[in-house]
């Protein structure tokens, strides 16, 4: 399982889950924690008021109006004696007019400073009497806490005449059910909790197992392996998610399939047009090499009038010659059939040979030591080193400096010119094929291919060129190549030679696909 990170979606699907859970866990053991409260605190209530109500209709209503204290000590004992066990406390006036009580509890149990002022300023108050049948002294009770322990307090004074009573029953009962309630639902919310985390968990994994598989299909199909597909089961939105991926990549795959046919068969084309231009141009060469040794004879066999004519077909022929050639090149490296013959090269001895076959030795300066060894293919080395210098000479500004540094495990090679520079709207174009920086010279003498040639055979090494402007003046083009390019044609062709394998696997697996299918039995209709 991939390790969670607090912007997964995973993380955010359980931390939502179970926030959603705890607030309904919370909430619904909150509000049945309430009412569960009330209703308990309610029943055990009305059941002492009720109690005290009737005892003091029973017990306190049978004293005379001025009991003595004794009287009143005695009711209060019969009061607290009955099945809610509460404390009582009586207050009357004697005969003498002095006030007296009587407690259930003793001298040091319930007494008069127990009881909240605001209730003994509501017992004591008369009410207005209406024709409703109202009388003038209620029952009035109050919930108080007395070191930690809830009390049921009430008062109320015989009607008629006679003494004030006051109640105290301890809910501490009550309050332990309430807290083994809470406790209960504490629990459960916990137990909620940890069961909507699993459970989100688990529709976690349901949801983002599809997910998963998508990213990884469309990974593989951004690497290129067109075929592949996802198992769709069921009719849910992520089996249309799957489906749709499976529709594009089968519409993609078609049409990189055209694509890549159309490509091939312009490869194809141009690769027979090369191959088929040069027999012609081989007579049309010959032809013109003879044309060439009457321009340059001393007998001038050659009219005056059509000599123009004659060195413009030299020319156009050699130019001709040559766009061939670079289209023959340019065709083997898109069909990937260029290959290197390496050999062990100096750099420096290479760039000489091949100024000096093309007589620049007096328009190049070479800064390069000898003994700059690289294992190279001296061929491409020559084809990338004759277009650079050859540019430079030819757009540039001579002289024409060739310095060789090693970077690394590296050999970098700049090849700068003293001429205007590179415009800088050129400069992301230079190795485009075909490409003419002015639209007002469309011909040239070049081909448009000799650059993109160099950075092909410059790839193919491993290595790259890339043109700039040098702040001195003149344009520096820097050819990078590796000194050992062994390594890279080995993992190119153990490459190849895992292709090759996985095609030919591909190739035996469809054959018996196609064989099961002519075995498998047939299916007559009735």
């Amino acid at each position: 399982m991939s390790r969670l990170r607090f912007t997964s979606l995973r993380l955010r699907l359980v931390v939502v889950f179970a926030l959603v859970a705890l607030t309904a866990a919370v909430s619904a053991s909150g509000i049945a924690y309430w009412l569960n409260r009330e209703a308990v605190l309610t029943r055990a209530q009305d059941a002492v008021l009720r109690d005290f109500r009737q005892e003091m209709q029973n017990r306190a209503g049978a004293l005379p109006e001025h009991p003595t204290q004794d009287a009143l000590q005695r009711a209060a004992g019969q009061m607290a004696a009955g099945s809610q066990h509460f404390s009582v406390l009586l207050a009357g006036k004697d005969p003498s007019g002095k006030t007296v009580y009587g407690n259930s509890d003793g001298i040091n149990g319930f007494s008069l400073d127990d009881v909240p002022a605001s209730l003994r300023a509501a017992v004591d108050k008369r009410q207005k009497v209406t024709d409703s049948g109202q009388q003038p002294y209620h029952l009035f009770w109050q919930r108080v806490t007395d070191r930690g322990t809830p009390y049921l307090v009430a008062g109320t004074r015989v009607i008629g005449g006679g003494p004030t009573g006051y109640m105290a029953k301890s809910l501490e009962p009550e309050a332990k059910d309430l807290n083994s309630l809470a406790w209960s639902l504490g629990i459960a919310t916990g137990l909620a909790l940890i069961g909507a985390a699993l459970l989100a968990q688990a529709a976690a994994t349901t949801v983002l197992k599809p997910v998963h598989r998508l990213g990884v299909a469309a990974r593989r199909l951004g690497e290129g392996r067109l075929d592949t597909r996802l198992r769709v089961s069921g009719t849910d939105e992520l089996a249309d998610l799957s489906r749709t991926f499976n529709n594009a990549a089968e519409a993609l795959e078609k049409r990189v399939a055209e694509m890549a046919a159309r490509d091939e068969a312009s490869r194809r084309f141009v690769a027979d047009m090369s191959h088929e231009l040069r027999t012609p141009l081989t007579a049309i060469t010959a032809v013109t090499e003879v044309l060439e040794e009457e321009l340059e004879s001393e007998a001038g066999g050659i009219d005056p009038m059509i000599e123009p004519a004659v060195r413009l077909v030299v020319s156009e022929t050699r130019r001709l010659n040559s766009l061939v050639e670079n289209l023959m090149e340019v065709t083997r490296f898109d069909a990937g059939t260029a290959r290197l013959v390496l050999d062990d090269v100096d750099v420096a001895d290479q760039i000489t040979a091949c100024i000096d076959a093309r007589a620049w030795l007096d328009a190049v300066e070479l800064d390069a030591e000898r003994g700059i060894h690289a294992q190279l293919d001296p061929r491409r080395l020559d084809v990338i080193l004759a277009n650079l210098i050859g540019n430079a000479l030819k757009h540039g500004g001579s002289p024409v400096r060739v310095s060789v540094r090693t970077a690394d495990d590296e050999v970098v090679i700049r090849v700068r010119d003293h001429g205007p520079g590179i415009p800088e709207d050129v400069l992301p174009h230079v190795f485009d094929r075909f490409y003419k920086a002015s639209a007002s010279r469309p011909r040239s003498e070049g081909s448009g291919l000799g650059l993109s040639i160099a950075q092909e055979n410059a790839h193919i090494h491993g290595g790259g060129i890339t043109a700039a402007n040098s702040p001195e003046g003149g344009a520096v083009f820097t050819l990078r190549l590796p000194r050992d390019v062994s390594r890279l044609t080995e993992e190119e062709a153990a490459a190849e030679e895992e292709r090759t394998g996985r095609a030919e696997k591909a190739e035996k697996k469809s054959e018996t696909k196609t064989g099961e299918k002519k075995d498998r039995p047939g299916k007559e209709g009735s």
